[in-house]
């Protein structure tokens, strides 16, 4: 039986050691982790590393573009070759669109899953937002529950040319650039971390202006499972800067998904709430149960919460939403 979700939320801790996934930039020879301030359950301010949820919504869909292209969606041209840009850089389909805004939704919607899912901003020769259905907070680690520590590299170089080296500095020369050496340090963090996540199914290929959908039923089912899919490889293989020396180690990940048929909002607590104290560690599920049970009252159960302990378990809630679950439509 079908279980019809109008709006998912997903919250959790995720144990993450030995990453790199996000990083500023560089500053000579060292490159510099993304730090970020937030206030504590204390009320006071901590600089902690940070993984932004730009990078989280890329990772997203790059696996929505593989299942898609696997399933045969539709895709525009540029999406075909995940360029991203997207529909901005499909000048077939801008070339023949309506420029009535309306109904270019509409042939966007029809054209493209992946501008649908991810939401676009077309620039070519007009303005027209289409907004996404899947959004992503900054995955913040838990004050005094993470480090990031500067390690020390050396790559070797066979050839050095005679200017190069007569450019080098006194200090080069002593650390050994001038046998060949190049010296840099990366950045790895070890901790804690919250992540926040909001899919808002029943919009699935929905055109905001009209009021209505563009699409049939059966592709936004299968667009809804391919995202839910996607949502789930999203932790399952995270992705990200350096991994090709530093894969991270996911050892641990908790947490809640959140789901409603109705207007009702899915439930969504940050899991920052209790900080690093061990007792107060689930209180933003037990928080999330009870916004759950006042939210339903007496009335049949329109939100429901189901929770999990480790990955394996969110794996197997996951695949449950996607085998049972259809995205409700907006009524009004």
């Amino acid at each position: 039986m079908s279980q019809p979700i109008v709006s998912l939320s997903i919250a959790a801790r995720m144990t993450l050691n030995m990453h790199s996934l996000n990083n500023e930039g560089g500053e000579g020879n060292h490159i510099q982790t993304r730090m970020i301030d937030i206030v504590g359950e204390d009320m006071g301010l901590y600089n902690v590393n940070a993984i932004s949820g730009d990078m989280l919504k890329h990772v997203l869909m790059e696996h929505f573009y593989h299942r898609a292209k696997e399933e045969h969606l539709r895709l525009c041209r540029s999406c075909q070759q995940f360029n991203v840009n997207r529909i901005n850089a499909d000048d077939q389909f801008l070339a023949t669109a309506s420029q009535k805004d309306a109904e270019f939704i509409d042939q966007l919607l029809q054209h493209c899953a992946m501008d649908d899912i991810g939401g676009i901003l077309v620039t070519e020769k007009r303005s027209v937002p289409r907004k996404s259905v899947c959004e992503f907070g900054w995955v913040a680690a838990i004050p005094d529950l993470s480090r990031t520590e500067s390690y020390f590299h050396v790559k070797y170089v066979s050839e050095r040319g005679a200017k190069q080296a007569s450019t080098e500095t006194d200090e080069q020369q002593k650390n050994g650039a001038n046998r060949g050496q190049n010296i840099f340090h990366r950045p790895a963090s070890s901790g804690v971390y919250a992540l926040v996540c909001h899919l808002e199914l029943n919009r699935i290929g929905y055109n905001d202006i009209t009021q209505q959908y563009a699409i049939s039923p059966e592709e936004r089912q299968k667009r809804a499972s391919l995202l839910l899919e996607s949502v789930m490889y999203t932790l399952l293989e995270l992705n990200g800067a350096m991994r090709s020396t530093q894969l991270p180690h996911l050892v641990a990940l908790e947490g809640f998904i959140s789901t409603s048929d109705n207007a009702f909002p899915a439930p969504l607590i940050s899991p920052l709430i209790g900080g690093n104290d061990q007792e107060k560690r689930f209180l933003y599920r037990e928080q999330a149960h009870k916004i759950a049970a006042a939210l339903n009252g007496k009335g049949p159960e329109h939100v429901l919460l189901k929770q999990f302990d480790t990955l394996p378990e969110f794996a197997e809630q996951m695949r449950l939403l996607i085998d049972s679950s259809t995205p409700q439509e907006l009524t009004f």
